[in-house]
């Protein structure tokens, strides 16, 4: 057990011994991260006065990035499309409608047998789905040593399997599909392993180039071979950000029919992509080839959503569908995409300018809302703390060296100035 969750147990105890002995076994064990990034950027969110790039959005001049098809659209609506419960699995409209745009965007899947998506509260909830229907104890999920922490509250804490981890980047700093094929195979005799593939990257804003992700599809086909069965989870959070030379579509639809012993199952949403965060409608869509199985799978959903949370929150889904819907839709998600990749390229090119010395290395980053600095020889915690106390700067230490940050929620302009004071604190904490 965590010794946080041991903490909030001992506390609970000796004030409510009573409410303590109503807890499940789940419950003792859940607990908030103190050191995570939600704490990090809660910290962030009262001593960053100057740059917050602590938090997963996007901001522009100040304020939340939005489409102005949605902003404008909020008062616009019938009673009911707004009042009602939405059906557990969402709209229909929306459903198809989304259904419409994975093929759009993913035209690999146009001629694969998969679910109809169904519609979650955003993309943790449907992680949550996937971990309650697939995941007990002792199961072993496989992801890369760079992730988004809620993987382990979600698989590990909540559900009790054995997380295993590979190294994201070779020494060489690109992909590594010979890690990822190893922690695989290394499964046989479980008979069954469960993997996310999470590109863009949370935290490095990494996508792999095309011919590693063959690689990778290549690895589970190969684990199917050997007998294992492989539930493979793409969560696409970031989906459609790609800024340079990698993939531009999810490897769901290249791994949907590959094998028999091989489930494909796309998490994604509205969330990131179409900037609307606060909405929570996210999807959750299954690749088996039998639409007997299809059916089961989608019952065996609906009995989560309903013992959970009965259903979406209707307003949000009729906001996104009707942007779906909207013929301005694609040239105002272009507009912010630009936006997106030109603070993303600006980043690159001061990094790649040599003005801050040798003081870190960065993670190769192509995509997404992120990029993780390699500070050499520092404590990232020690650097994300200069920076709050004195300079108002939020960033995200992870592990011993590696700062997050969040290029998406700071306007190009004041990048430059941000990168300065990330390297005068690095400076400074060199110096004691």
């Amino acid at each position: 057990m965590n010794p946080l969750a041991g903490q909030l147990n001992d506390t609970l105890k000796a004030d409510s011994p009573f409410i303590y002995d109503m807890l499940s076994t789940l419950g003792k064990e859940l607990y908030f991260p103190k050191e995570g990034i939600l704490s990090q950027s809660a910290e962030a969110s009262s001593q960053a006065k100057k740059y917050n790039a602590t938090i997963g959005i996007a901001t522009e001049n100040g304020k939340p990035m939005h489409l102005k098809v949605i902003q404008d659209s909020l008062s616009a609506f019938q009673p009911k499309d707004l009042y009602p419960y939405a059906p557990p699995a969402g709209k229909p409209e929306l459903r198809k409608a989304w259904r419409e745009k994975m093929i759009k965007d993913n035209p690999s899947m146009a001629d694969k047998t998969f679910g109809n998506p169904i519609a979650t509260n955003a993309l943790t909830h449907g992680l949550s789905i996937v971990a309650d229907l697939f995941a007990d104890a002792g199961d072993v999920v496989i992801y890369p040593d760079k992730n988004w922490e809620n993987y382990e509250l979600t698989f590990g804490v909540r559900r009790g399997a054995e997380i295993v981890n590979y190294p994201l980047f070779t020494s060489d700093m690109k992909f590594n599909s010979d890690g990822l094929r190893e922690a695989l195979l290394a499964q046989k005799d479980k008979g069954k392993a469960i993997v996310v593939l999470n590109f863009p990257n949370n935290p490095t804003g990494y996508t792999p180039n095309v011919e590693d992700g063959h690689r990778i599809v290549a690895a589970i086909n190969e684990a199917a071979l050997a007998g294992i069965n492989v539930v493979v989870v793409t969560d696409d959070a970031y989906f459609g950000l790609f800024f340079e030379d990698s993939m531009h579509e999810s490897l769901f639809g290249e791994l949907a029919g590959l094998h028999n012993r091989i489930l494909p199952i796309k998490v994604d949403g509205a969330t990131k992509e179409e900037y609307v965060w606060g909405f929570r409608v996210g999807f959750i869509t299954y690749g088996a080839t039998s639409s007997t199985a299809l059916n089961v799978l989608e019952q065996k959903t609906l009995g989560i959503i309903r013992s959970t949370i009965s259903s979406g929150a209707h307003p949000s889904q009729t906001f996104v569908l009707n942007a779906l819907q909207s013929p301005e839709f694609d040239t105002q998600k272009a507009e912010k995409f630009q936006i997106m990749k030109g603070r993303a390229n600006k980043v690159k090119d001061l990094l790649d300018s040599g003005k801050y010395g040798d003081v870190w290395e960065y993670y190769p980053f192509n995509s997404g809302y992120f990029m993780c600095l390699k500070l050499n020889d520092v404590s990232a915690e020690a650097v994300r703390q200069r920076l709050l106390s004195e300079y108002e700067v939020g960033t995200i230490a992870l592990g011993e060296h590696d700062l997050r940050v969040a290029f998406s929620c700071i306007d190009e302009a004041y990048l430059e100035d941000l990168y300065d004071l990330i390297h005068r604190a690095v400076l400074e904490v060199k110096q004691g």
